[in-house]
């Protein structure tokens, strides 16, 4: 790639546009890409005999029926989500991306510890999938979880074009009956609105009163707490746990693919033990999940084993994935996935028996129960992180405007900001501070980190408005890293910076 500094590289926080920067920097080179370094790190992944899976994604426009609501959207064929993707931990996952949309798109494979090329990043990783156009993404699986997949371009999460990727143990350990994947998703596109709109919209009024933006704050500074008005606050949507839940008022909200007046049904037999993996594919909506009449035990967050904790209901983020077991009991039961601090709520069913199903517009008593955040899980034994001191650390400050809609990471977007260097084999800690009054969900590509203190091994974790939250990861594997908030109209608002290995 051409060496270029980071602010020659012209992007859109999903979008990006231009090439990585790989300029050389305080007599060190940021290691892009294409690094010989990027392959050698693959090829410890890889073994012989590696078995190969091989699949074939249809970025295009088409009509989707979300279960009585008809909408024009793009997606990966003609359902949502889109196909799902399973290997084995170890497996070379090798997917064929036909583009069949009127625009340029990309995948990344989100949580997955891959090779920096196949990232998934337009402008940083890869250039992006022309219109027409294909490219075939090819990287070894390294670790067993529950991951999903969805463009890095401008806004396109928030059409339909999502799908759950499944990395199984090499050994199945077993101790379940069924599983179920639920993929959650907040849904607009094709309701009068598209993704692109809303964004315009939220980026074009200057008084913040822009079509979908949601949450009362005006042209509010974003920011800290001098001189703001928190009765403002409480008008728009805010939840006692979360503070701001948002900017986007959604008409639909989406438990694989429908709409609570016809939902999934999840089958078992009364006394089995189910495993249900849970992924928010949402672009703005963190969901408060429980199931009537039962209680889950957490024992993976964003595909790592967790110390198992029992709860009555648990709070998910954009992008983060849960694995819980559940015993079901006898009859039918509502899924209910609730838009924390929003009106409205996804649902599915789990049935074992014969019985009238549930209202769409269930609220079960565990919602009210016990709520957990992968901030109070711990991580299981094997797979905590070693001991060791922090080599580098760096402190990530959330803040931001309503309008002009402008989202920050050390008070600047990612237009403006310098890369965070790193060298491979250090232990690096980053700090996000949040410093305005509204949640985000904060996720690092590339690498898995563990939240300070033995919590959870995760790749994005929610954090709280005023508060802060400390991760650790070891830097093992070299290239240009995206690291963002994962409301992906914050990110279309600056909030991403990125992990730039030096050499």
């Amino acid at each position: 790639m051409p060496e270029l500094s980071r602010r020659n590289v012209i992007l859109g926080a999903f979008g990006l546009a231009g090439l990585a920067a790989v300029s050389a920097c305080g007599g060190t080179t940021s290691i892009s890409a294409t690094a010989g370094s990027v392959g050698k790190a693959e090829a410890l992944r890889r073994r012989s005999g590696q078995r190969v899976v091989t699949a074939r994604l249809n970025p295009r426009a088409t009509t989707v029926d979300l279960g009585g609501p008809v909408v024009n959207t793009w997606a990966y064929g003609d359902s949502v989500p889109g196909p799902l993707l399973r290997a084995r931990a170890g497996d070379l996952l090798r997917v064929r991306v036909d583009n069949q949309l009127p625009a340029t798109t990309s995948v990344h494979w989100h949580g997955i510890a891959l090779r920096n090329d196949m990232d998934g990043v337009p402008g940083m990783t890869q250039a992006p999938i022309g219109a027409g156009k294909s490219f075939t993404y090819e990287f070894t699986v390294p670790d067993p979880g529950t991951y999903f997949y969805h463009p890095h371009s401008g806004v396109q999460l928030d059409r339909g074009l999502h799908g759950a990727l499944l990395v199984d143990e090499a050994t199945d350990p077993g101790g379940y009956d069924a599983e179920w994947t639920v993929v959650l998703d907040d849904w607009v596109d094709g309701t009068g609105r598209t993704p692109e709109s809303v964004l315009k919209a939220l980026t074009s009024r200057a008084d913040g009163s822009a079509t979908g933006s949601g949450n009362g704050m005006g042209g509010m500074d974003m920011g800290g707490m001098g001189g703001m008005d928190m009765g403002v606050m409480g008008e728009g949507m805010t939840s006692p746990l979360l503070g701001g839940a948002g900017d986007i008022v959604y008409p639909h909200y989406l438990a694989n693919g429908r709409v609570p007046a016809a939902p999934v049904t999840l089958t078992a037999r009364p006394g089995q033990r189910a495993r249900l993996r849970l992924i928010n594919a949402g672009s703005d909506t963190a969901f408060r999940v429980a199931l009537g009449g039962h209680r889950l035990t957490v024992t993976h967050s964003d595909g790592f084993p967790v110390a198992p904790m029992t709860t009555d209901s648990l709070l998910i983020g954009m992008g983060e994935r849960y694995d819980v077991l559940v015993t079901v009991g006898d009859g039918v039961f509502p899924l209910v996935a609730l838009a924390e601090g929003k009106e409205g709520n996804a649902l599915a069913l789990v049935r074992s028996a014969a019985g009238a199903p549930p209202k769409a517009s269930a609220r079960p008593v565990e919602l009210a129960g016990k709520v957990i955040l992968s901030t109070d899980l711990m991580a299981a034994d094997a797979v905590r992180l070693k001991t060791r001191d922090v080599d580098r650390s760096y402190d990530m400050v959330l803040s931001g405007l309503m309008a002009p809609y402008r989202w920050t990471i050390n008070g600047k977007t990612f237009h403006d900001a310098e890369p965070l260097p790193i060298e491979e084999g250090q232990r690096v800690r980053l700090r996000f501070q949040n410093r305005s009054m509204m949640f985000h969900p904060m996720h690092v590509h590339g690498h898995t980190f563990a939240l300070v203190g033995g919590g959870a091994r995760k790749d994005t974790v929610i954090v709280r408005p005023m508060q802060t939250v400390e991760v650790d990861f070891d830097a093992n594997n070299p290239g240009q890293w995206a690291t963002h908030c994962h409301n992906i109209y914050h990110a279309e608002g600056g909030m991403m910076t990125s992990l730039s290995y030096q050499s």
